[in-house]
C-alpha cells in the first residue's frame, strides 16, 4: 500500500507563490514517476505537472509552464510543488499521484495511488 498526504494550499493573491508538498509511506518511493494534477469546479481533472523517479525528466501543462516547478526528494519521501505567479485560474483542489512506473507521464490511467487533495484559492 502506498499512502499519499498533500499540505500547503491555501489563500493567495494573485501574483503570489505557494509551495505544495506531498509526503508518502508505504512502497519504496523512489522507483514511483510522480504527477501533480489539479480539479475546479464543474471542470475535469486535468494534469499539471510530472516527475521520473531520478528526477531527470519533467514536464508540465502548457498554462503552467514558466510558472510551476515540479521537484522531489526521495531521502523524504515527498514531492513538491513550486507555484509562482498565481492567476485567478490557477484556483482548484490539488492532488499528487504515484505511478507505480519509473516515468515522467501526464497520462491519468497511469497514476494508481492518489491523495486526497489541497485547495488553492488565488484571488483577484
Amino acid at each position: 500500500q502506498v499512502q499519499l498526504v498533500e499540505s500547503g494550499g491555501g489563500l493567495v493573491q494573485a501574483g503570489g507563490s505557494l509551495r505544495l508538498s506531498c509526503a508518502a509511506s508505504g512502497r519504496t518511493f523512489s522507483t514511483y514517476g510522480l504527477g501533480w494534477f489539479r480539479q475546479a469546479p464543474g471542470k475535469e481533472r486535468e494534469f499539471v505537472a510530472t516527475i521520473s523517479w531520478s528526477g531527470g525528466s519533467t514536464d508540465y501543462a502548457d498554462s503552467v509552464k514558466g510558472r510551476f516547478t515540479i521537484s522531489r526528494e526521495n531521502a523524504k519521501k515527498t514531492v513538491y510543488l513550486q507555484m509562482n505567479s498565481l492567476k485567478p485560474e490557477d484556483t482548484a483542489v490539488y492532488y499528487c499521484a504515484a505511478s507505480l512506473r519509473p516515468g515522467a507521464t501526464s497520462r491519468t490511467y497511469d497514476y494508481k495511488y492518489w491523495g486526497q487533495g489541497t485547495q488553492v484559492t488565488v484571488s483577484s
